[in-house]
C-alpha cells in the first residue's frame, strides 16, 4: 500500500509564508529557469541547484543546503515513493501534501465531486451533498503539469455528470493537454438519457474517451433496488444508447454481489441480445470499503459460491464476441477457463496479498486484494504452484 496523503515532517520558514500550490517534481539539474521556477526539485542525493519554486528534501540537515530564502518541505518516510514527473498539492499552513499524478503508474484517476444522484448499496465513496466544485479548478490547474506520455487516466465520483458544463470543460482539457492518453470516466449515464449531454460530450472529439457505465441486472427493478434510486435503469440505458449514439465509446460494469448474482447469466443475454454494440463489459469483485463495508451481510457472497454463474455469463459475452473482463478477482479462486479474463485491476496503492498468497506462482499475473479485504475474503484462497 502507498500513501498518497499526509503530512510533511517539517517545512521552513519561507515555505509557511505561502499559501497552497500545485507542482510538478523534477530531479533533474538542467531544468530551464522559466520551468524550474514552477516546479518543485526533489533531492535524492548530489548538489543542488537554484532556480526552483519549491524543494522537497529527504532530511533536515540537506536544508542548509538550499539556495538562500528557498521554500521547501522535509518528506516523511511515507513519501519516499516521489519521483521526477509527479504532481502535488502542498499546503505549508497544514503541514500537508497529497499526491495527484504519479508518473511511473499506468493509471491515475482524480474524484471530481462526492455527490451522486444515485445511492449504491455497495458504494466505496459514499455520495455527500457538499459544495467541492473546487475541485474542478484544482484538476484543471494540475492536468498541464501531468506528463504527456501518461497511458491512462480516469474521471470519477459521486457522479462527474452532475457538474454540467464543469465536466465538459475538464474533458476538453483532458483532451488538449494530454492528447495521448486515454480517459476513463465513471458514470451512472444517467445524466446522458436526455441526449444532449451527450451530444455535447461526443462533440470534444476525445481522442481516447471510453464512460464505464453500471448495469445491475436486465430486470429494472432490481438495478434500481442495488442502485437505491427508482427509474435509474430506464435512464441508464438510454443514456447508454444515447452516447453510442454520438460515437462516446462504453464499458458495462457489474459488481458481483448477493443482489447482482442471481441476474447475472440473465445479464449476460440481455447485453448479448440489446446491447452488442458497447465496447466493453467489465465483471468487478467487491471492495469492502464504504456502503461495501456497511452493507457487508447484505451484499457478500463468497467467490467460490458464483462460480458457475460467472462462467456461464463470461461464455455468453465472449461467444457474442463482445470484451469482457474480469477485475479485482483472484486467480485461484476463478475457474481455470476464466483466468485468461482476469486483469490486475486494483490500483497499486490499495492493492496487497495476503499470508495465505505466500509461495503462489500466479502473482504476478493475480490482482491481489483491496487493503480492505481484511474484513472478508474467499474461503477458497491458496497458493497456485506451477508444476516444475
Amino acid at each position: 500500500m502507498i500513501t498518497l496523503r499526509g503530512r510533511l515532517t517539517q517545512f521552513n520558514l519561507p515555505a509557511l509564508e505561502r499559501g497552497p500550490v500545485i507542482v510538478r517534481l523534477s530531479d533533474r539539474t538542467d531544468r530551464p529557469a522559466p520551468l524550474s521556477r514552477l516546479e518543485a526539485f526533489i533531492h535524492h542525493r548530489g548538489p543542488v541547484p537554484g532556480g526552483f519554486g519549491w524543494y522537497l528534501v529527504k532530511d533536515a540537515e540537506t536544508l542548509a543546503l538550499l539556495p538562500e530564502g528557498a521554500a521547501a518541505a522535509v518528506l516523511s518516510e511515507d513519501f519516499q515513493h516521489l519521483a521526477d514527473g509527479d504532481v502535488v498539492r502542498l499546503e505549508p499552513a497544514k503541514g500537508a501534501i497529497r499526491t495527484l499524478f504519479r508518473k511511473a503508474v499506468a493509471y491515475n484517476h482524480f474524484l471530481l465531486t462526492e455527490r451522486c444522484n444515485n445511492y449504491c448499496l455497495m458504494c466505496s465513496q459514499p455520495p455527500r451533498a457538499v459544495d467541492d466544485g473546487w475541485i474542478v479548478d484544482e484538476v484543471l490547474e494540475a492536468l498541464p503539469l501531468m506528463d504527456r506520455a501518461a497511458r491512462e487516466i480516469g474521471f470519477t465520483g459521486g457522479e462527474p455528470t452532475l457538474l454540467g458544463a464543469r465536466f465538459i470543460e475538464l474533458v476538453q482539457a483532458a483532451g488538449s493537454h494530454l492528447p495521448n492518453t486515454a480517459l476513463h470516466v465513471l458514470s451512472n449515464g444517467r445524466s446522458f438519457a436526455t441526449g444532449s449531454l451527450a451530444r455535447d460530450l461526443g462533440a470534444v472529439r476525445h481522442p481516447d474517451l471510453m464512460l464505464g457505465i453500471p448495469v445491475y441486472a436486465d430486470l429494472a427493478h432490481v438495478h434500481d433496488h442495488v442502485v437505491q434510486a427508482d427509474g435509474a435503469f430506464d435512464e441508464t440505458i438510454r443514456g447508454i444508447l444515447a452516447l453510442k449514439a454520438q460515437g462516446v465509446r462504453v464499458e458495462i460494469r457489474v459488481v458481483l454481489q448477493e443482489q447482482t448474482v442471481p441476474r447475472l447469466v440473465p445479464l449476460a443475454r440481455f447485453l448479448a441480445r440489446n446491447l452488442l454494440f458497447v465496447d466493453h463489459v467489465a465483471l468487478m469483485g467487491l471492495e469492502l470499503t464504504g456502503f461495501a463495508r456497511a452493507n457487508l451481510e447484505r451484499i457478500w457472497i463468497d467467490p467460490v459460491d458464483y462460480q458457475t454463474e460467472l462462467t456461464e455469463a463470461v461464455g455468453i459475452l465472449d461467444r457474442a464476441g463482445m470484451k469482457v473482463s474480469i477485475y479485482n478477482s483472484q486467480h485461484c479462486v476463478l475457474e481455470p477457463s476464466l483466468r485468461r479474463f482476469a486483469r490486475r485491476s486494483i490500483s497499486d496503492w490499495k492493492q496487497e496479498y495476503i499470508p495465505e498468497c505466500a509461495g503462489c506462482d500466479a502473482q504476478s499475473e493475480c490482482g491481489g486484494f483491496f487493503t480492505s479485504a481484511k474484513f472478508r475474503y474467499s474461503r477458497g484462497i491458496s497458493p497456485i504452484v506451477k508444476a516444475a
